[in-house]
């Protein structure tokens, strides 16, 4: 008997590894311990020489360049999905910025310029793929995104990011409404602060890391491994009837007000 979450087969994408440390890599080495296929994104030359090493380590079949900010560079990478292995089983999609002045400033204060970049590069560029990875999808598939509570919550310094992930998150339902008939899923996992370098940006990002581990019922952070746990079952076969969902995965601190 096959375990229950068997990936042996699947192919995925994984878009947003920076480092040994993101939650894209937590989850790409949750997909590769299940069995799947993989292939992966860097932002640009500068970040290749950091993600390359990782992906070798995680076995990723093959990277390719992605900014979604550089037109027409996504479509590229759908392209080369579509060259190199006919279809696409399942998608995560792990990438945010705002700029740093928006980012660190009150939102009421936020540019419109630097508002619409944080929904573009943070929101939009999800639906972009989800557009692309469907004709890829001809037996149905999963797409992941990543959020977090400060789409619900005003949480202290993260600013910007708020409205920006709770539009991903309305997004995500939308997403599983209309896609849902080609038998694709659509999930927002929301794991609990988590030290990678694309956290750091937020203002006294530790102090929140330091009051997360204080409030959360278990005591203790979230790692990438736990987020990756969770991705490598809703992908599965196993999740297959479970589609639209905002999942938190962060000690319990949901639980709180």
């Amino acid at each position: 008997m096959k375990p229950l979450v068997d990936l042996s087969g699947k192919r995925g994408l994984v878009v947003g590894i920076a480092n040994e440390h993101s939650i894209a890599t937590g989850c790409a080495q949750a997909f590769r311990q299940c069995g799947a296929r993989l292939a992966g994104t860097y932002l640009n030359d500068k970040a290749k020489p950091f993600v390359a090493p990782v992906a070798e380590r995680l076995g990723i079949e093959w990277l390719a360049p992605c900014d979604v900010r550089v037109p027409g560079e996504t479509e590229a990478l759908f392209d080369r999905i579509r060259g190199e292995w006919g279809g696409l089983d399942f998608l995560l999609h792990s990438i945010a910025f705002a700029p740093k002045e928006d980012l660190h400033g009150r939102v009421v204060d936020s540019s419109a310029e630097g508002f619409a970049t944080a929904m573009d590069v943070s929101c939009h560029s999800f639906l972009a793929m989800a557009r692309l990875a469907e004709p890829l999808m001809r037996d149905g598939g999963c797409l992941l995104t990543v959020t977090f509570y400060g789409s619900e919550r005003v949480v202290e310094h993260y600013n910007l990011m708020g409205p920006v992930k709770a539009a991903l998150e309305s997004a995500t339902r939308y997403v599983a409404a209309e896609l849902g008939p080609r038998g694709i899923r659509a999930h927002a996992i929301s794991p609990g602060p988590i030290a990678t370098r694309a956290a750091s940006g937020i203002d006294r990002f530790d102090e929140l890391l330091d009051r997360a581990a204080a409030r959360a019922p278990e005591g203790q952070l979230v790692e990438i491994g736990d987020v990756g746990a969770l991705a490598a079952f809703l992908v599965s076969d196993a999740a297959r009837r479970i589609t639209g969902t905002i999942i938190p995965v962060d000690s319990g601190q949901h639980l709180l007000a």
